[in-house]
């Protein structure tokens, strides 16, 4: 079965997000057009995502010492068990579908957290002689991205960090597919706002006949 790993990544929901209503659109149509696949939707919001701390790095080096997990504080147990069910639910998912804000030319800090908790060295990608090698090569990525400006193309468009990190991540884990459906403009012309938004939820349904 494919298991698709629906991540969002915004404090709103679709009512009140550009980015969020046109990933439902999305991801309800792809429900409805692959009724056998596995949907699985996480909220950053609404998880544990344990940023690296002092306690992470410090129980990591107790286990790399060759203690046993017993021997972490309680502290230690808890963020190095999460940050392993992250990238362990993480790898066993086919498919991911990103959905995000840009704020401040990027995307929320929780994702940035997400990013950090499921790069991990033997899970998503490796070390070799010739340098890193992603080990995710038979996945496929979606990012969904709303942007009150126009950041596809002219001026502003060196100033997009947001998908273009997801990018380079994607790559560096070997995903050989990585799509970017983009909501923009709507704050810089309002009177449009509902046309993009509209044009932005079409674009998300036909695209979920063939992810």
């Amino acid at each position: 079965m494919t298991k698709v790993l629906y991540i969002t990544a915004h404090p709103h929901d679709d009512t009140q997000s550009y980015s969020m209503a046109v990933g439902k659109a999305f991801i309800d149509t792809y429900k409805e057009k692959n009724t056998d696949h596995e949907v699985v939707h996480l909220d950053l919001y609404k998880e544990n995502i344990p940023q690296i701390d002092v306690d992470v790095f410090s129980g990591w080096g107790k286990l790399q010492s060759g203690k046993g997990f017993d021997e972490l504080s309680s502290e230690e147990k808890e963020k190095v068990a999460r940050l392993g069910e992250l990238v362990d639910q993480f790898v066993s998912f086919d498919k991911y579908i990103f959905v995000t804000p840009f704020w401040n030319f990027s995307f929320p800090p929780v994702m940035k957290a997400y990013i950090d908790a499921v790069s991990v060295a033997g899970k998503t990608f490796k070390y070799t002689a010739e340098g890193p090698v992603g080990l995710l090569t038979d996945k496929k990525a979606l990012h969904i991205q709303a942007r009150g400006g126009v950041y596809s193309e002219g001026p502003a468009a060196d100033f997009e960090m947001g998908h273009r990190y997801l990018s380079i991540i994607m790559q560096f884990y070997g995903v050989p597919s990585f799509e970017g459906l983009f909501v923009e403009g709507h704050a810089a012309m309002p009177e449009k706002a509902q046309e993009i938004k509209e044009n932005a939820i079409a674009r998300a349904k036909d695209l979920a006949h063939t992810f």
